[in-house]
């Protein structure tokens, strides 16, 4: 579990399944929905009734999603973001493969043979704007 930090707002975020996470991003897209509309939305043909009805009941413990009724339906809506999930995934991440460097991080995307020219240069401009940010909020805060 997460600490995910809105504002002045801190509240816990569980790292999603791969499971969770693919009906996460049905409904990020949708916004909210019934079984039948995140069925009908996911492109995996694989996935029953039941097994997204057991799959979300755990995501509602998990604090993942809500719901609401509509009619005798379930409407599922989304209780995190998508950033948040993301941030909480890297920071796992960090944690679990490097040791919590962001250097290690970066040194073995950097490294990985399948980085263009043109993915590079865009990570130097946005190190450098970062770079910029950082000692503008320092002088400002003197």
């Amino acid at each position: 579990m997460f600490q995910v930090n809105e504002g002045h707002l801190s509240r816990p975020i569980v790292l999603p399944t791969t499971g969770e996470f693919r009906l996460l991003e049905i409904l990020w897209v949708l916004e909210e929905g019934t079984i039948e509309d995140l069925l009908r939305a996911s492109e995996d043909s694989r996935l029953n009734y039941k097994t997204v009805q057991t799959v979300l009941r755990i995501m509602e413990n998990k604090r993942l999603v809500t719901h609401s009724m509509r009619g005798r339906a379930f409407v599922y809506r989304p209780r995190v973001k998508r950033h948040e999930v993301s941030r909480v995934s890297l920071r796992s991440l960090l944690r679990r493969y490097f040791r919590g460097s962001r250097t290690e991080l970066l040194v073995n995307l950097l490294e990985d043979e399948r980085i263009g020219n043109t993915e590079l240069q865009e990570l130097e401009g946005l190190i450098r704007s970062y770079r910029k940010a950082s000692v503008a909020d320092r002088k400002t805060n003197r």
